[in-house]
């Protein structure tokens, strides 16, 4: 940290706080800002409770700690000082908030700290969270960052406070190279792929990933399928997601529906993939059907950039994506009729191509978010 804030800065130390690096959008972009940060010649640091993902962290150059800052007990207050004391002792100038217990703890910590000696406050707002008290701490940043232009219009509606000068709205990002139009599977995977599901040979396949959740529209893909079916289309549906110990039911659900539709032979469930990329590769259109808005969508953004024609509902980040990229993909909320029809026409015509321009891309993530570090570390802390 620096009390007296001189006009440019060599190098910057930056901390990101949330509560694990298991998987996830989230822990996607700290990692990928972590590399940014390393690649550019600064210092990353990512405090979290551990997980999966640390070991790519780390190969990025960057420092994990752990501390369980994502536990939502009265015991976590006592990390309050030691993440002050974090702050202190890596002479971090930015500390960066992604996620809102570990943001409270985060925030409170820099708080006991003299102002003239505070890093600079970055918050990032990454889904419509219940406007409360304790959502509030998401928009207390210096600088507030908001994943689509759907996170900006909901701070300004709940948050009217917030000037809009703070407010910064910066679009999740994919690697154009690793998600390329070109991209196939290697032949180890698609063999595997076939042997394992023999029942997609000669069908036209669509592809719903999203866990199992009742507002990601698995229901509402089982109504479409059947009118596809009804109209003698070979189409097969994947449903590329597990579900989690509280979902179980809804699981069941799903298979009880798939079974009373007779359409046990036309849908599968993959249960949790890690291969996705290499599933939407092989598949003939990805689906969005998230009945409630998406802050960004990730999932569909990959599909595009990898070429494949992507059918949702037209709200929220995905909506965004599609107006952008595939106007052609983007149908009302809930409207089977439309998804059918859609589906039938492109099965019949072929799909509209993807536009070949990417507005999304993962450098633009990166450096839009450095540009918001290197700005703010540049002006006065009372603006």
């Amino acid at each position: 940290m620096n009390p007296h804030n001189p006009p440019a800065f060599k190098s910057i130390s930056v901390m990101q706080l949330l509560p694990a690096l298991d998987g996830g959008g989230v822990e996607r972009g700290t990692i990928e800002i972590a590399a940014a940060l390393i690649k550019a010649g600064h210092r990353a640091i990512v405090v979290s409770g551990g997980g999966r993902m640390v070991a790519e962290l780390e190969a990025t150059g960057a420092l994990h700690i752990t501390l369980p800052i994502g536990k939502k007990s009265l015991r976590s207050l006592q990390y309050i000082s030691v993440l002050r004391h974090l702050m202190v002792t890596h002479q971090v100038d930015i500390l960066h908030l992604r996620s809102r217990l570990p943001a409270w703890l985060g925030y409170l910590a820099w708080k006991k700290l003299d102002p003239a000696l505070r890093p600079r406050l970055v918050t990032t707002v990454h889904g419509p969270y219940t406007p409360n008290f304790y959502s509030a701490v998401m928009v207390k940043g210096e600088r507030v960052i908001a994943v689509s232009d759907m996170i900006v219009a909901y701070i300004r509606q709940h948050y009217p406070a917030v000037p809009a000068a703070r407010i910064t709205r910066i679009y999740r990002g994919v690697d154009p190279v690793r998600y390329a139009p070109d991209y196939q599977p290697d032949a180890d995977w698609l063999a595997a792929w076939r042997v394992a599901h023999p029942a997609l040979a000669g069908k036209w396949v669509i592809t719903l990933p999203g866990r199992i959740t009742r507002w990601k529209g698995q229901l509402d893909l089982l109504a479409i399928v059947q009118r596809l079916v009804a109209r003698n289309l070979p189409v097969h549906a994947l449903i590329v997601g597990g579900a989690h110990p509280k979902k179980q039911h809804f699981l069941r659900e799903i298979e009880a529906r798939i079974a009373e539709m007779d359409l046990a032979s036309a849908i599968t469930l993959t249960g949790q993939r890690s291969d996705l990329k290499n599933i939407m590769a092989v598949s003939d259109v990805v689906l969005s059907l998230s009945t409630d808005a998406e802050a960004f969508g990730r999932v569909s953004l990959e599909a595009l950039s990898l070429g494949k024609p992507v059918l949702g509902y037209a709200h929220g980040g995905v909506g965004e994506q599609l107006a952008a990229m595939y106007p052609a993909g983007a149908i009302p909320l809930r409207d089977v009729d439309a998804a059918v029809e859609a589906l039938a026409a492109w099965y019949r015509e072929g799909a509209p191509p993807v536009s070949a321009e990417r507005p999304f891309s993962l450098a633009s993530m990166q450096a839009q978010t450095l540009a918001v570090y290197e700005q703010l570390m540049q002006r006065p802390r009372y603006e």
